[in-house]
């Protein structure tokens, strides 16, 4: 899988293998989406250099990602796709398409959790814990 940054540049998700990785799907338009993200900003900076990785991937258009991460920074990559019917949120497991769904890939890139909906408050560290 293969997404395009903020800036257009592309990323292979598979250059994240070799440590865990919380893959949080969301949008700027999407208030529980919001509501998470301080949590996972602090869950992805309190990680160890060979600690859980998290990537955020915004169904949104590269405007509405830029400013939202204007007004809400966080310290871990984002990367854009356009909602649909085989968009990377489907494409990781999301069957109903709500958001926000994250997933936790092994260091192998094997999907070994899903989420459909908001983390609860610690539930990410427990949850990324596996």
């Amino acid at each position: 899988l293969t997404l395009p940054d903020v800036s257009g540049t592309p990323v292979d998700l598979a250059r994240f293998r070799g440590r865990p990785l919380l893959i949080n799907v969301w949008a700027s338009w999407c208030g529980p989406c919001v509501e998470e993200m301080p949590a996972l900003a602090a869950f992805a900076a309190a990680q160890p250099a060979d600690g859980v990785q998290v990537l955020g991937v915004a169904l949104d258009t590269p405007e509405g990602v830029r400013d939202f991460l204007a007004r809400v920074p966080v310290g871990y990559p984002i990367v854009l796709d356009t909602p649909g019917p085989a968009d990377a949120s489907v494409r990781l497991g999301n069957a109903q398409g709500l958001l926000p769904y994250s997933v936790l890939v092994d260091a192998h890139g094997r999907i070994v959790k899903q989420k459909l909906g908001p983390f609860a408050a610690g539930e990410i560290e427990d949850w990324a814990g596996y």
